[in-house]
């Protein structure tokens, strides 16, 4: 309990610091370029202290949760014992690994889900459209994407396959889709693909990544560990814009029938 208070309020200072320029921009700019008195001063000053305990508390948790169990499960996955006796540990098959592209697909489906900052913009994206787009078709595209795209960049670890080829075969695709998708989809998907890599599913992407370079055969988890993230930023860009246009044919589909 000793040790967890001492590590607590190491994080809670390192969060105080963090947090201490974003407290004197905002100060400088209220009282010397608006010069105006702050409004509920002992609401702001109790709000900052729920941030930087709610930080303090996050951070914590991921150390103790998130990130072990990303890496356990990265580890129990490749483990010998698990890929069975055919299992080579001297040489790497791709198709060995079926369980880990699968698990990296379900958690990033679940992950983006319960992401608060994607459930934020679909509500906001379906009241400002007026119902045009719906927040659970988003989420659910969005969702996809992540799944797909960590089942994807788990796959480029295994086989060790270089990143860039990845990526910019990926940001060519979007490039063609933004072409032709509607012009009012276009800002949401490449937000939509942001904002599903933040709070819940970046540790335990992280965590995942790194724990896979680390347990299979000749992965380097600094060269190979990262870059999943950048997947779980593509691939629901792409799913988005594939929504958009999909729904935008259904529409023009539907029109046509209901005019003959």
């Amino acid at each position: 309990m000793n040790e967890w208070l001492h590590e607590f309020g190491t994080t809670l200072l390192e969060t105080l610091r963090s947090v201490a320029p974003i407290i004197g921009i905002l100060l400088v700019f209220q009282f010397l370029v608006l010069r105006k008195p702050l409004s509920h001063p002992g609401r702001i000053v109790a709000g900052f202290f729920y941030v930087m305990l709610g930080i303090a508390l996050f951070l914590s948790g991921l150390k103790m949760a998130l990130f072990p169990i990303g890496e356990l499960m990265a580890q129990q996955l490749t483990a010998p014992q698990f890929l069975g006796d055919e299992h080579d540990p001297d040489r790497v098959h791709w198709y060995g690994y079926i369980w880990v592209y699968l698990f990296a697909g379900s958690i990033g489906f679940a992950t983006a889900m319960a992401e608060p900052t994607l459930i934020a913009v679909a509500v906001k994206a379906s009241e400002i459209s007026a119902g045009s787009i719906k927040a659970l078709p988003l989420r659910l595209a969005v969702a996809l994407g992540v799944g797909c795209g960590l089942a994807l960049g788990t796959f480029r670890i295994v086989t060790g396959a270089p990143l860039y080829a990845y990526i910019l075969t990926g940001y060519a695709i979007v490039a063609v889709q933004t072409a032709f998708a509607p012009k009012l989809i276009a800002g949401l998907a490449f937000d939509s693909g942001n904002v599903a890599s933040s709070t819940v599913t970046v540790p335990i992407v992280t965590a995942l990544g790194l724990g896979l370079a680390a347990a299979v055969p000749g992965r380097n988890p600094l060269l190979d560990g990262f870059g999943l993230i950048a997947f779980t930023c593509l691939i629901p860009i792409i799913n988005v814009l594939g929504y958009a246009q999909v729904a935008m044919w259904w529409s023009q589909r539907n029109q046509a029938t209901d005019n003959d």
